[in-house]
């Protein structure tokens, strides 16, 4: 479970043409909670057969947002899981199909991800 949101697309974008180092600093912070946040549930026993198909389960506070505005943020989540050491690569080899699912939690947006059996 990692807190959100983290990010939408449009407002990454916006950092990006805000500032040359905008887009940078944001995906630095982004990844850098997503490491913490793998890292605990390591430390909880969480482990991936990586190579098999995976689900996120996108708890954001609102319906303003479309889904795929919401679900970009993939990118973070994996960088995180690579930062913390839990994910060699986020290559073809390790993500090979993604499920998105969106629900609304006000009090406490989340995204949870889950290993699938093929």
């Amino acid at each position: 479970m990692i807190p959100m949101p983290l990010m939408t697309l449009n407002q990454y974008v916006a950092c990006e043409r805000g500032n040359r180092f905008g887009g940078a600093k944001v995906k630095k912070q982004a990844t850098a909670l997503a490491a913490q946040y793998t890292k605990l549930a390591v430390r909880n026993g969480v482990h991936f057969d990586w190579g098999k198909p995976l689900r996120f389960d996108w708890y954001w506070y609102d319906r303003r947002t479309d889904p795929d505005n919401i679900s970009f943020q993939h990118k973070f989540v994996f960088d995180g899981m690579m930062a913390a050491g839990f994910l060699t690569n986020d290559n073809w080899d390790n993500i090979v199909e993604l499920h998105d699912r969106f629900f609304i939690d006000k009090a406490n947006p989340r995204v949870e991800v889950y290993e699938l059996d093929e």
